[in-house]
């Protein structure tokens, strides 16, 4: 069966995001959360945001808390922030394939791309 990772690098620190929450939603209205983690000490959720019989083709999107994270750090700019929490929306279509959704944030930017 395939799965749902992710990670979270700063960008503007030069360093994994740590304690970042992430959750997941599922669905045409996204009103669902399937699954919620915060990130490790290396920028990692600790297991698969989502797997096995879970895992599903469709549209997700995957919610970042960046704005917290650069607050809790005391690396945020003014308020309100210009980034506070990062969607991504993105497509399942092989649910036996691994799909890696990486996040790159700063407090001003943000890259997506699949990994591996």
């Amino acid at each position: 069966m395939g799965r749902l990772t992710t990670h979270v690098l700063d960008t503007a620190n030069g360093r994994p995001a740590a304690g970042v929450r992430v959750a997941l939603y599922r669905g045409e209205d996204h009103n669902r959360v399937v699954a919620a983690a915060t990130t490790n000490a290396d920028g990692r959720c600790d297991e698969p945001i989502l797997e096995g019989e879970d895992f599903a083709p469709g549209t997700y999107e995957l919610i970042f808390h960046v704005g917290d994270y650069y607050r809790d750090a005391g690396r945020q700019g003014p308020e309100p922030a210009f980034l506070d929490v990062v969607v991504i929306r993105f497509g399942i279509a092989d649910a036996h394939e691994h799909y890696h959704v990486p996040l790159l944030v700063s407090p001003f930017g943000y890259t997506t791309y699949r990994g591996s």
